[in-house]
């Protein structure tokens, strides 16, 4: 068991000192943090608190899991570490080229995309839209 715990399902009221002052009544806080927006510096709803000992986080976790705080029940439990994730790619839906509707414009003749219910003098066979 670690001393690093994760407390979720906060209110987005709560500040790290709320956080601190709720955990300090099982002992000895050596953080609290609560995760903001990067943009809107708005609690994200979750934070994390370090105890001085793996012995004060269980009383803490056993003593607030399920508790109210600034109205809400909070989840209290032993953080886990964050698991590697696979390397996002970039873009909406990763390397793709071309893009757009239909695909290129084709050759002569070959007019990918969708055919102009207008008519088409845009450009003789190249496809509308």
């Amino acid at each position: 068991m670690g001393n690093k715990l994760y407390v979720g399902n906060l209110p987005y009221s709560v500040r790290d000192g709320d956080l601190e002052q709720a955990f300090s009544q099982f002992g000895v806080v050596t953080s609290a943090k609560v995760m903001m927006e990067r943009d809107t510096n708005r609690s994200k709803g979750f934070g994390f608190v370090e105890m001085a000992s793996d012995a004060e986080a269980q009383d803490a976790i056993n003593g607030l899991n399920g508790q109210p705080l600034g109205g809400r029940n909070v989840v209290v439990n032993e953080a886990r570490p964050l698991e590697p994730r696979p390397p996002r790619s970039g873009g909406f839906g990763g390397g793709r080229s071309g893009g757009g509707f239909g695909g290129g414009r084709g050759g002569e003749g070959g007019g990918g995309g969708f055919r102009s219910p207008y008519g088409g003098s845009r450009g003789g066979n190249q496809g509308g839209y």
